[in-house]
């Protein structure tokens, strides 16, 4: 099975060579996608020349920041570009996503079409969050299942691994949301298309080096799409 790891990046300069290389350690036959938005730090210039040296690392830069969903968007276009590529995998860029668990979600996808990295499983949680961003997204992962029927524990964790069968089925054009609510909306929308679901537990850290993209701005952006994006795919024809 050919898979492909997306990795949007936005001032991720210090994260990345290594990250790669953690990557390529625990699945060196993978190959790697970043998706820059234009960091002003310098990364996709980092990876632009590992991508000279190393052919399984490619770049896709992009002009400006427009945010987590646009960046996945486009990734998932050029990956659907390359027939030869059937297993999709969505990954942070700060290391929140320990690269430990590749083997894990390439072994579950041979059964399944979506395979899902949850913190809310048993074995499952996060370490370095503080207790109120804590206590969101716990609450938040709730409020989503009961409100939208997602029939999976972490509706907004970003680490996880499509079919791509799967992922052509869905009309990508109508993925009008950014951040937690993107990934929100790609789980229902893979459910509803009748994908196959295994969620396994992980431990999701606090990013190891360089600033937090969560301001203030940001948090009431989220807490509100959070909020109104359960309702909407609920009562969705």
């Amino acid at each position: 099975m050919k898979s492909c790891i997306i990795i949007p990046t936005y001032n991720e300069a210090t994260n990345i060579v290594l990250l790669i290389e953690k990557v390529l350690k625990f699945a060196p036959e993978t190959q790697i996608l970043v998706v820059d938005d234009n960091s002003p730090d310098g990364t996709w210039r980092v990876v632009e020349n590992i991508s000279i040296r190393d052919r399984r690392v490619t770049l896709l830069s992009r002009a400006m920041k427009s945010g987590l969903g646009a960046a996945y968007i486009a990734g998932f276009e050029k990956v659907l570009t390359d027939p030869t590529i059937d297993l999709v995998i969505m990954m942070d860029a700060d290391f929140s996503h320990d690269p430990k668990y590749l083997p894990t979600m390439f072994k579950l996808a041979s059964e399944n079409d979506v395979v899902m990295g949850s913190r809310y499983v048993k074995g499952g949680g996060t370490v370095g969050w503080e207790m109120w961003r804590r206590a969101l997204s716990y609450w938040g992962n709730l409020y989503a299942r009961i409100v939208a029927g997602l029939p999976v524990h972490d509706c907004t964790g970003g680490y996880n691994a499509i079919k791509v069968s799967k992922l052509r089925e869905l009309d990508l054009g109508d993925m009008n949301v950014t951040g937690y609510a993107f990934i929100m909306k790609l789980k229902f929308l893979l459910v509803r298309a009748g994908a196959s679901v295994a969620e396994f537990p992980i431990i999701f850290h606090n990013r190891r080096e360089g600033e937090s993209k969560m301001t203030s701005a940001s948090i009431a952006r989220y807490f509100n799409e959070g909020i109104l994006a359960p309702w909407k795919m609920r009562f969705r024809k």
